[in-house]
């Protein structure tokens, strides 16, 4: 079904599928898995990804998938797989537990043809650099939590239903350039297409169908600005970016692709915050005959300035993973409002 994960990387943006397989890993560690779901600190993951596989940067050579089983001392397991979806997951879960595969559905393998790699420009790979200052921390946001948050922000502008994504952005947007101590701060959105091109893209389709769009914001901004600036920006990526992609219209995506790379590049007194959001990804699904997750998360990413968004397990909280500075952590987790939404690495359990 995925056969291109068995493949090597030809360079930044193709794929040679040539069976050459996926990496197994299979470690063993004295402590229980209950250790963790009782401090799930981000920083004491590290250390169960063996050689950072998680953050490597591309190599020409390199495996599309890592998959990592880690054995405890008391028999539960944590697995880890790298560079790929959650669909692939789901579907892996299902053929080991349903004796009627037909009921699977094949991925779509067509995402090459949404976007067209002959006449684009290079886009910078991210490098991965490990930065003993950067500082990876947990903060859980509740379901009621956020409901009071999505209350108070409607109470008090046009905005538009706001969404949990939106809401919790927003406020960890104001507290990091409080604690940054900068005059702006841009936040850079990774948006699925699959659901936005024109004609959508079918769920499964396989391969990075992601794009950017980019929240100006500063530190006079309210929260409820900053909400209000961010659905302003999706309804304009929706309606004048995700159509075009859809219509491979090349010299558009090419112009995009320029955008983003030069954002605030030349500006010293911004900074650029970046969001990926995993919620409602159906991260939970996966049942291997186990049963579910009791917990899906990633380790510390090395990326300054940056905070991945996973559903909790009931599926209506939020749980952030910001990486920043270790001195401007520590005053991003005292911040007041902050702490008024959100608890610091709560117990699993």
């Amino acid at each position: 079904m995925y056969y291109p994960f068995a493949g090597r990387f030809k360079d930044q943006v193709s794929i040679e599928c040539n069976d050459e397989g996926v990496t197994l890993l299979i470690t063993r560690t004295k402590h229980a898995l209950s250790d963790i779901l009782k401090n799930p600190n981000p920083q004491f993951m590290d250390p169960l990804f063996a050689d950072e596989l998680q953050w490597k940067e591309i190599d020409p050579r390199g495996t599309i998938l890592a998959v990592q089983i880690n054995c405890f001392a008391c028999g539960g397991m944590a697995i880890r797989d790298a560079a790929t979806l959650f669909n692939f997951v789901k579907d892996w879960a299902a053929i080991t537990t349903k004796s009627d595969k037909s009921q699977i559905t094949f991925p779509n393998l067509n995402g090459g043809s949404i976007l067209p790699i002959g006449d684009l420009p290079n886009y910078p790979e991210v490098m991965f650099v490990n930065d003993n200052n950067v500082v990876c921390k947990r903060f859980v946001f509740e379901a009621s939590k956020i409901e009071s948050l999505k209350a108070m922000v409607s109470s008090s502008s046009s905005s538009r239903n706001p969404t949990r994504v939106q809401v919790v952005s927003a406020l960890i947007h104001k507290s990091a350039i409080s604690a940054m101590n900068k005059p702006s701060l841009w936040l850079r959105f990774a948006a699925n297409l699959r659901t936005r091109t024109d004609p959508p893209m079918p769920a499964k389709t396989v391969g990075n169908m992601v794009w950017f769009f980019f929240v100006p914001g500063t530190r006079r901004d309210e929260l409820r600005e900053v909400v209000s600036q961010t659905q302003e920006r999706m309804s304009e990526f929706r309606e004048v970016c995700a159509g075009k992609f859809g219509r491979n219209d090349v010299s558009f995506i090419s112009e995009c692709l320029k955008t983003a790379t030069s954002s605030g590049g030349n500006d010293e007194e911004m900074v650029m915050f970046y969001v990926a959001s995993w919620c409602r990804f159906g991260v939970y699904e996966g049942d291997f005959g186990w049963g579910k997750p009791i917990w899906v998360t990633t380790s510390g990413c090395p990326v300054k300035n940056s905070v991945v968004l996973v559903d909790t397990r009931d599926g209506d909280g939020i749980e952030a993973l910001v990486n920043m500075e270790e001195n401007d952590m520590a005053l991003f987790e005292r911040d007041v409002q902050l702490g008024m939404f959100a608890s610091i690495n709560p117990s699993i359990m």
